[in-house]
């Protein structure tokens, strides 16, 4: 009996207390005063409630007062949204909107509610984006007659002697990929580069260079693959980052580099075909740069030898790879205009000094003097390229040391660059050592890495000195990458140089 009375009570407690939350005033409830207890009324309020968005986007502040917990209500696949969807109190939330991409305004509705109060609702409205269009490539004749304005009276060689010393834009403009059959895809980014700015250009010509290599591909961009045809959007981008260089006065040389290997078929069955593609692509690029002055160079190819291939060039090889430098010759000089006395570049076999002494025929040409013919230079092999950290150390006082390749020193680089002045400045032609370096290895195995720093140090020095001393304009390889197997001087988004040292070290080549 007493357990049930209890249980009784028990129940009526919790009735007595479920009833004091009622807002009624019941005596029972309050104190011995009779106090009346009295439930707070929600508050939700938002201002404004009505946000305008530019067609760009952006962010603008709501500003929420309450005294309950708040949340928004909206279809989160839409394109404006709150960065906190639910809180209590006062907040001040951001709404942000998407750009509009679309040529018509929209508006959508953000509703904000809470329990005991009413909805607000937040009008979110968007003026119309407007669709830029497309540049209209405009048509150029085929020919105009020669004009020499601003090309002024020098030879090849004499305007090698004002390039100083270069440096190449490497893993840009021509980051490509080859994905089978014949399909080309990427852009300036593919190969992990951030797009080219005039910041690292500028940075690039304060630290002392005043020759620019922009390598670049153009199949890629192609609108029409069957006929060749460049995009326009792409010659505008190229030029682009050429007039970063022309700003700072310095020299520029643009290419077609590897675009994805179709060059590097170097056989009578596909010679007709190769020129052919050489002579519709260079026509278009020649006409699109036709009217800038001689700081502007083309090369016509880079590095063409037969695929997989890199030893000594059989006849047949030397003879489709040298037809090929005619073709781009012809090109160019059939475009007429400032194109005419511009300054061209033609390469030896796949770059190599000894392969363009043996086998280099220098292409006929209706303008006098104002040829110039490239090589690279990447010796010895196990320093420069390599990514090995066996491999280190450089020039004759290393020799016998594990750390050194065993070939390749100060003799080995003043017998191959006077081969050069020998056979080519010194018949008229201007020379363009268009790549050169060697890899930084953070981690040598035969030398601790200042040593190996101030060694590659070295080697940079001397390989610029013996270049600016044999007629050369030496043109230093950098891809971007700073650390470990790369040769990039720069970062490539800031522009500040990373390696100073190596920077000093073939700057410093000018003055020696």
């Amino acid at each position: 009996m007493e357990k049930r009375r209890m249980k009784y009570l028990a129940h009526l407690g919790g009735l007595l207390i479920i009833l004091c939350g009622i807002t009624l005033p019941l005596s029972s409830c309050g104190d011995d005063e009779g106090e009346v207890i009295e439930k707070t009324e929600a508050e939700l309020a938002a201002s404004p409630v009505i946000l305008d968005f530019d067609a760009e986007g952006g962010s603008k502040e709501l500003q929420i007062t309450s005294n309950v917990v708040w949340k928004f209500d909206y279809n989160v696949d839409l394109w404006s949204r709150p960065n906190i969807h639910t809180s209590k109190g006062n907040v001040t939330v951001q709404v942000t909107a998407d750009a509009n991409e679309t040529t018509a305004a929209r508006s959508m509705i953000l509703k904000l509610a809470s329990e005991g109060a009413d909805t607000i609702q937040i009008t979110v409205n968007q003026a119309a984006g407007t669709i830029d269009e497309e540049p209209v490539e405009p048509e150029l004749p085929d020919y105009i007659d020669p004009d020499n304005t601003d090309m002024r009276d020098l030879t090849s060689v004499q305007l090698t002697e004002l390039m100083g010393v270069g440096w190449n834009v490497g893993n840009s403009l021509e980051a490509i990929s080859n994905n089978g059959g014949g399909e080309l895809s990427g852009n300036e980014t593919s190969w992990g580069n951030p797009v080219v700015t005039k910041t690292l250009i500028d940075s690039v010509k304060a630290a002392g260079f005043n020759t620019i290599r922009i390598p670049v591909s153009w199949s890629h961009m192609f609108d029409d693959p069957a006929t060749y045809k460049i995009s326009y959007e792409w010659k505008l981008r190229v030029e682009e980052v050429v007039n970063y260089a022309l700003d700072n006065d310095m020299f520029v040389m643009i290419n077609i580099h590897w675009d994805g290997g179709w060059m590097d078929h170097t056989t009578y069955d596909q010679q007709d075909a190769i020129n052919e593609r050489i002579g519709i692509m260079w026509k278009q690029i020649a006409k699109f740069f036709r009217n800038y002055d001689d700081r502007l160079l083309f090369a016509g190819t880079n590095e063409v030898h037969e695929d997989g291939n890199f030893n000594e060039p059989t006849t047949e090889y030397a003879e489709v790879q040298n037809s090929f430098n005619q073709t781009f010759v012809n090109t160019v000089r059939a475009t007429g205009g400032r194109n005419t006395y511009r300054h061209i570049i033609v390469q030896t076999y796949v770059t190599n000094i000894s392969y363009g002494v043996d086998h280099m025929v220098i292409p006929t040409d209706d303008t006098d003097d104002r040829l110039m013919v490239e090589v690279h230079f990447y010796d010895p092999y196990e320093l420069a390229l390599q990514e090995t950290d066996q491999v280190s150390l450089w020039g004759v006082a290393n020799s016998g040391s594990a750390a050194h390749a065993g070939w390749g020193d100060e003799a080995w680089v003043d017998e191959q660059f006077g081969k050069m002045k020998t056979n080519f400045v010194d018949n008229g032609y201007g020379v363009i050592l268009g790549e050169f370096g060697s890899i930084l290895k953070t981690n040598p195995i035969n030398s601790n890495y200042e040593e190996h720093v101030a060694s590659r140090n070295y080697y940079l020095n001397y390989v610029t000195s013996a270049a600016l001393s044999n007629g050369m304009v030496p043109v230093y390889w950098d891809n971007g990458h700073t650390g470990n197997y790369g040769y990039g001087l720069f970062n490539r988004n800031s522009g500040v140089t990373v390696h100073a040292d190596a920077v000093e070290a073939i700057v410093s080549a000018l003055g020696e």
